[in-house]
């Protein structure tokens, strides 16, 4: 079985940060496409700042642990339209898609919530045609609240029971 190792993004990480977000097919129920390196270079700085607020929250790479191949990123941050709420959400490369790696990822992310904000809600944002990580996080016990138009995206929220 994979294991997985998380890493704060620091602000050395720029090129590793940009080989993710500026794929299409990555991108896709994320933004709608890949970033250019304008949009990608404020989004990273955005991501700095999150990063910051907490020890245990913000932006990270993801890494296998046994080659340390990146294989995509990950974030837990302060949700700002639900109080007392934290964000969870992730993104794989291409070649680690259906492969477990984003069940992985979550039961990280869940547990680190759990232990420091115990007393917080979970909740994610998805594409609501991004039907793999909708059955994901339903795996995990998630449940749709809210879907409309966010920001000109296709937007669905769901909510930890």
């Amino acid at each position: 079985m994979t294991e997985i190792r998380l890493e704060k993004y620091q602000s050395t990480d720029f090129e590793e940060y940009f080989s993710l977000v500026s794929d299409d097919e990555i991108m896709k129920y994320i933004t709608g496409k890949g970033l250019n390196k304008d949009e990608a270079g404020k989004k990273f700085l955005s991501i700095l700042r999150q990063s910051s607020v907490d020890a245990q929250l913000g932006y990270f790479k993801v890494f296998e642990t046994s080659t340390n191949i990146l294989l995509g990123d990950c974030k837990i941050v302060y949700n700002t339209h639900l109080e007392r709420s934290l964000e969870i959400g992730y993104l794989l490369k291409k070649e680690f898609w259906q492969k477990g790696i984003g069940t992985l990822i979550c039961a990280e992310l869940i547990k680190g919530a759990r232990e420091k904000f115990s007393d917080f809600k979970i909740i994610a944002i998805i594409d609501p045609e991004n039907i793999p990580s909708r059955k994901l996080l339903e795996k995990f016990g998630f449940e749709s609240y809210w879907k409309g138009i966010e920001n000109d995206i296709p937007t669905e929220k769901l909510k930890m029971k």
